[in-house]
């Protein structure tokens, strides 16, 4: 995955430490699709591009496991959308 993204299945959240800090994306994985429930970066982290490298470091972990995104969360959808390298991702 893109940068310092990390996989935490405990939690079922992708997860990216900045600065001392966390932003994390909530996912459910059913067959072959991820689905992004929620994005969040902290206030520190907010406007620093964080929840981009963090929707970077997702689409990288579907490509690699071969799997379709369902943005349920808006970010996720935005980022997406405007991403055109990734559409391919979308179920």
């Amino acid at each position: 995955m893109t940068g310092n993204v990390t996989d935490n299945r405990a939690q079922r959240r992708f997860e990216l430490m900045e600065d001392g800090h966390t932003a994390y994306a909530d996912y459910a994985v059913e067959k072959d699709v991820l689905s992004i429930k929620y994005v969040f970066a902290p206030e520190a982290l907010r406007g620093s591009g964080a929840a981009g490298r963090l929707m970077a470091g997702v689409t990288d972990f579907a490509r690699a496991q071969n799997l379709k995104i369902i943005p349920i969360c808006g970010y996720a959808a935005s980022w997406l959308r405007k991403h055109k390298e990734h559409h391919d991702l979308m179920a």
